[in-house]
């Protein structure tokens, strides 16, 4: 689903790296082009058509480009970009959102913090996806507005699961973020965290902070941090605030995924329609994302590491897109980006 702004530019160098993958390990991948967001409210007043559904439910991953823009924009506007994005989550039953968030010593000069806070930062995001405030009852009339957060404890175990499971193949720490000091779903979350980690999970280092806190610790010490758990509006957040340690967000692929194997796939950078159709976009997020497909719909963890290490070869080597790019650097498009990186393939 190429979607809008520089969706459908990413998406096609991802479909091209699919395809590259395909051709040298003996696979046939089927791709089907469906709309979602504003491309799809304009063709059908529906920004998550009917087809498009049927398709992503007979799909074993689906890729995703970005929806919105100022076209779109208008917050009393009665169909909006963004629902159909939530309505496929909804749909689909992904409800953890895995981004990873690694710091390449070759990107080190790009982050706009120090070079000692962020060298080695290896961290994962796991964020809850289809609960929470933004998809709670909403009311509004002229003089208020509300919005209903709810959590319930089913709904914490399983997300709590997934980033213990991944903590354990990884460094074995986990941080659960909330603001227990102030709200009931907090509370919540942080006595079924604290519960199920004690039972389940015994043999995982359990940090827990509020997260305002936790914006301030993932600047000063994010090293520190290994897989972060928390719920839907502050991993939206803390994610974007992340992404500055690596210096932008077009490097920062996504997953969303549930109990079955279809997932959803997507760079986290939004369709930026200021840059969109000048070839400035950066691909490593989308093709981030189709390492990510590979690995976690399709179970192909040698073509998932060999996308991961083209893009880190490419970029050790000076391949640089314009948001990545430092004075002196040479900057490609966002196509020649994508043609370094399948010459690493090699």
């Amino acid at each position: 689903m190429p979607g809008d702004g520089i969706g459908p530019e990413v998406t096609a160098c991802a479909h091209r790296v699919l395809k590259e993958i395909a051709a040298r390990y003996g696979h046939k991948f089927f791709f089907s082009v469906q709309l979602i967001g504003g491309s799809a409210i304009d063709e059908t007043g529906n920004p998550l058509p009917d087809a498009t559904i049927a398709s992503c439910e007979q799909c074993d991953a689906v890729l995703l480009g970005a929806v919105g823009g100022p076209k779109w924009s208008d917050p009393n506007a009665a169909v909006r970009p963004e629902q159909g994005l939530l309505g496929l989550r909804s749909r689909l039953e992904v409800f953890a959102n895995l981004r990873p968030v690694k710091v390449m010593d070759a990107l080190i000069g790009t982050s706009p913090l120090k070079g000692e806070i962020t060298q080695g930062v290896d961290l994962v995001v796991v964020r809850e996806l289809t609960g929470g405030i933004y998809f709670g009852e909403k009311t509004r009339d002229e003089s208020s507005a509300s919005d209903l957060c709810t959590y319930t404890a089913a709904e914490i175990e399983r997300i709590v699961r997934v980033a213990a499971r991944l903590a354990a193949s990884r460094r074995g720490k986990l941080c659960s973020i909330d603001k227990a000091n102030v709200l009931e779903t907090s509370r919540l979350w942080r006595d079924v965290t604290n519960r199920l980690m004690r039972d389940e999970f015994p043999e995982i280092e359990l940090e827990t902070l509020l997260v305002d806190a936790a914006a301030m610790h993932l600047l000063s010490r994010p090293r520190d941090f290994d897989v972060i758990v928390t719920e839907n509006m502050f991993g939206d957040i803390l994610t974007d605030e992340a992404s500055m340690l690596v210096g932008s967000l077009g490097m920062l692929p996504s997953a969303s995924i549930g109990e079955s194997a279809l997932g959803i796939y997507e760079p986290i950078h939004g369709s930026a329609p200021d840059i969109a159709g000048k070839g400035l976009a950066n691909p490593c997020g989308a093709l981030g994302s189709v390492a990510m497909l590979l690995r976690h719909s399709l179970k192909l963890d040698a073509e998932a590491s060999a996308v991961e290490a083209a893009i880190g070869a490419a970029i050790a080597a000076g391949a640089r897109t314009a948001d990545i790019a430092c004075d002196d650097d040479a900057v490609l498009s966002t196509t020649d980006m994508t043609d370094r990186i399948i010459s690493e393939l090699d």
